[in-house]
């Protein structure tokens, strides 16, 4: 395996604590999903439908605060933003558990458009810490960072709940997002550039210039992505209860989460760059036939594991996409609406592979959420085809225009 990728970009000032601040601190955000579903049905004595309208609240939320939030990153800088939005967290959380169900809905929709923009501000650092060649491998890095802080989060949240309690769990899990406010407030990543800091305030680009067919493609497949992730998580857990394996749940997680991570290394270590469209739409189509292992856990361990492996690779490169689409003017809001894109495609994936599974069987929950997923990528086909040739010939124009010969100077005689 080629390391050189990884050990160029880790060598980039700031790029090896970006990184741990990451892994870090999105491992507190990635337990509240199960944390306040605990909360709500153990302690509030709700049932799980509850339960689930408040983690949709906060993820529209967070969806309508994304762009917002990143908006004001370029505006305004980045610590007034975590200013804002810690002090939020720490708001939601210490009270959240003494909130009614009734007032704790309103508060989860406030909770996630003010949360701590974690995911998308460390994207945008990374396009200003990382030169375009080189940010594949350091996108890749920070997918792999994803799927690890998704294995840990969710497993310490249970283990609280279980050991402790479901409302203590939940003091813990905002105590943990706070700290990581902090932290990222004290390291301060660079969301410019060196050389895009010095030329000073830029102006600001308008929403039609930037937001182009081709940006919202990418957009549209990175909702697609997490469909198909959301949809296999619940359909993964379906198989396994239909067949009385549930018992096997976490190790046929971690298996999928172990090729998502091998996956991703991979993906940063090779030399060239792989279209989103193209790794969406193999994703979905390796997604498709996952339910025929269900009859065995360890044969569904095995079907999991092609579109394992195109998991990180795929959320990386459209993070890439992104941030060479984008102008660096307006890269926060670019990021936010990435951000909002991957949380609605994981909050409509769930629910609907949940429905096909409730109207049909559990393998049919893999099937239809793959083939959205190999669907939307053969809808924005067309567009990155088009600007694909649009930058070949704009490529052979450039390169002809330097071969032209100088004109001689005319002699004086």
């Amino acid at each position: 395996m080629n390391m050189k990728p990884y050990r160029a970009a880790l060598a980039l000032p700031g790029l090896r604590s970006l990184l741990l601040v990451a892994v870090l601190a999105r491992v507190p955000l990635t337990a509240t999903g199960v944390t306040l579903t605990f909360y709500v049905v153990q302690d509030l004595g709700r049932g799980y439908g509850a339960a689930g309208l408040v983690g949709a609240a906060i993820t529209v939320g967070a969806a309508v605060g994304g762009p917002l939030l990143g908006r004001l990153v370029d505006r305004r800088g980045l610590r007034p933003v975590l200013v804002l939005t810690t002090v939020a967290e720490a708001a939601f959380w210490s009270t959240a558990p003494m909130l009614s169900y009734y007032l704790l809905l309103p508060a989860a929709f406030l909770a996630g458009l003010l949360a701590l923009p974690i995911f998308s501000v460390i994207r945008q650092s990374i396009a200003a810490l990382v030169p375009a060649e080189k940010r594949r491998p350091a996108y890749a890095l920070d997918s792999m960072s994803v799927e690890l802080s998704f294995m840990i989060g969710p497993a310490l949240a249970t283990v609280g709940v279980t050991t402790i309690s479901a409302r203590l769990t939940l003091y813990l899990v905002g105590a943990g997002i706070v700290v990581a406010g902090v932290a990222l407030w004290l390291l301060n990543p660079a969301v410019r550039s060196a050389a895009e800091a010095s030329t000073g305030p830029q102006p600001r680009v308008a929403r039609r210039q930037w937001l182009t067919s081709r940006l919202v493609a990418v957009f549209a497949v990175s909702a697609a992505a997490t469909l198909v992730l959301g949809g296999t998580d619940v359909a993964v857990i379906a198989v396994l209860r239909e067949n009385g394996d549930v018992g096997f749940t976490g190790a046929v997680l971690s298996i999928w989460a172990v090729a998502s991570l091998v996956g991703g290394f991979t993906y940063g270590a090779v030399h060239r760059s792989f279209s989103p469209v193209a790794l969406v739409g193999a994703l979905g189509l390796c997604t498709i036939p996952v339910g025929l292992g269900g009859a065995h856990w360890w044969l569904l361990c095995l079907a999991l594991i092609p579109a394992g492996l195109l998991c990180a690779p795929t959320i990386a490169a459209t993070s890439d996409a992104v941030s060479r689409l984008a102008p660096a003017s307006v890269r926060g809001e670019a990021m936010g609406m990435h951000g909002s894109a991957v949380t609605v495609g994981i909050a409509v994936g769930a629910p609907l592979a949940g429905a096909v599974i409730d109207a049909s069987a559990p393998l049919w929950g893999f099937a239809v959420t793959g083939a959205i997923g190999a669907l939307v990528a053969l809808v924005v086909l067309p567009i990155e085809l088009r600007h694909r040739r649009a930058d070949v010939a704009a490529t052979a124009a450039r390169d002809g225009d330097e071969r032209l010969p100088t004109p001689l100077a005319p002699t004086v005689s």
